[in-house]
C-alpha cells in the first residue's frame, strides 16, 4: 500500500487518544512502520499531553494534538475533526489503534468518504475469558497495534524499535544532574491510577529505605499532583540521595533525559514502565490485580523482572480498576519489600 492508483504519495491517519501508557506503546510500532514505508505520510492524532511525548520522530510522521475536551469535544467534535483531517492532510487510510466511540465516529466519517479503515482487535471476549481464567493469555498490545498496519498492506516490521535517540545525542535537562562515576541510579514510579495496581505506600517506603542505605545508590521518585507530591516529600527530606521529581515542573524530555542515565526503573503496571522501555531501561515491574499476560508488559522488557505472587484470583482485572473480591489486596500485600529490592540489586549489581 505504499502508493495509490494515481501514484500519489499516500497519507495514513493513526488515532490513539488515551491513556498515556497506551499512547507510549504506539511508539515502538509506529516509528518502525514509518521508517519501513518512507513513501507514505503518517499523521498521528492524540491528546495534547501525550503528543508532547512524541519526540525523535521519523521524518514522515506528523503529530497532531487534539483538544477532545474543548474544540473537538463529543461526537460532533469528532465528526468535525475527521472532516478537518481528511481535508488538510488528504487522508486515504486510517489505522485506528484505539477502537472506542470517539474513533468509531472518525472511522465512520472516513468510510463514508471512501477512506480505507483498519481497526485494532481488542480481543474483548478473550480478555473476559482471561479474568475468568478460561484462557492463559491475550495477544500483547504492541503486536495488536502492528497487525493494524499490516492489514492496511503496509510494511510492519516486528520488534524493530531499539530506543529513542538511538545513535543520537541524548536529551539534556537542567533538572537532571551529572552522574558520578560508580553511581547507580534508580528511578521509582510508585503510583497508578487504580488501587489494584499500586503497591502500598508504606511498603514502598521500606523499599526506598533499603535502597537509600546502599552505597552509591541514588533514587529519583517520579510522580505528579498534590497527593503524590505529599506522599513523596518525606522521603526526599529523610534521605540525601532521594530526589522527588514531583516537586519540580518537568516535561517528557526531562524524564527521558533522566531515564537515559538510570540503571533501572521500578514501576507499577503504569505509564512510566512504558516510558522507561522507550529508553531501553530495564524495568522491575510490580503486578497485583493485573498480570503481564494481560498484554501490557513493557516493550522488550523481561518477565523475569516482574515481581508478583501466584494467586488463583489473578488476574482479576485487565486494567486494575475493580475492587478486591477478598477486600485485602493480597496480590500486592504479599509482595515483600525484600522481593522488590532483590530484583533491583540483581540488575544494578549491589
Amino acid at each position: 500500500m505504499a502508493k495509490n492508483e494515481n501514484n500519489k504519495r499516500r497519507t495514513v491517519l493513526i488515532t490513539r487518544f488515551s491513556a498515556l501508557g497506551d499512547v507510549a506503546i504506539t511508539i515502538p510500532v509506529v516509528y518502525p512502520v514509518c521508517r519501513a514505508n518512507p513513501d507514505v505520510n503518517f499523521v498521528l492524532a492524540t491528546q495534547t499531553w501525550p503528543a508532547t511525548m512524541m519526540v525523535d520522530t521519523p521524518h514522515n510522521l506528523t503529530v497532531v494534538d487534539v483538544d477532545i475536551k474543548g474544540r473537538y469535544k463529543g461526537l460532533r467534535g469528532m465528526w468535525r475533526l475527521a472532516e478537518k483531517l481528511k481535508r488538510h492532510y488528504k487522508v486515504d487510510a486510517v489505522a485506528d489503534l484505539h477502537s472506542v466511540i470517539r474513533t468509531w465516529v472518525i472511522d465512520f466519517w472516513m468510510k463514508l468518504h471512501g477512506v480505507e479503515v483498519a481497526r485494532i482487535d481488542k480481543e474483548r471476549s478473550l480478555r473476559r475469558k482471561l479474568v475468568k481464567h478460561k484462557v492463559d493469555a491475550v495477544t500483547p498490545t504492541v503486536e495488536r497495534y502492528r497487525l493494524v498496519f499490516e492489514r492496511l498492506g503496509l510494511q510492519a516490521p516486528q520488534r524493530a524499535f531499539t530506543k529513542l535517540f538511538d545513535g543520537k545525542p541524548a536529551p539534556v535537562s537542567a533538572i537532571v544532574p551529572a552522574k558520578g562515576e560508580g553511581e547507580r541510579w534508580v528511578a521509582i514510579s510508585p503510583f497508578s491510577a487504580h488501587r489494584g495496581k499500586e503497591y502500598p505506600i508504606e511498603l514502598m517506603y521500606q523499599v526506598v529505605d533499603k535502597l537509600a542505605n546502599m552505597k552509591g545508590v541514588y533514587i529519583f521518585m517520579m510522580g505528579g499532583g498534590k497527593s503524590e507530591k505529599l506522599a513523596l516529600r518525606p522521603l526526599s527530606k529523610r534521605y540525601h540521595n532521594v530526589t522527588s521529581l514531583a516537586e519540580v515542573k518537568h516535561a517528557f524530555l526531562d524524564e527521558f533525559a533522566l531515564l537515559q542515565k538510570c540503571d533501572v526503573m521500578l514501576s507499577m503496571d503504569s505509564a512510566n514502565m512504558h516510558l522507561a522501555a522507550l529508553m531501553a531501561v530495564p524495568v522491575v515491574s510490580v503486578w497485583g490485580a493485573t498480570h503481564p499476560k494481560c498484554g501490557f508488559m513493557g516493550y522488550n522488557q523481561s518477565e523475569e523482572n516482574a515481581v508478583q505472587v501466584d494467586l488463583p484470583c489473578r488476574p482479576c482485572s485487565i486494567y486494575g480498576e475493580k475492587g478486591c473480591r477478598h477486600g485485602d489486596y493480597r496480590c500486592l500485600n504479599r509482595i515483600t519489600p525484600q522481593m522488590i529490592v532483590d530484583k533491583i540489586t540483581s540488575i544494578i549489581g549491589q
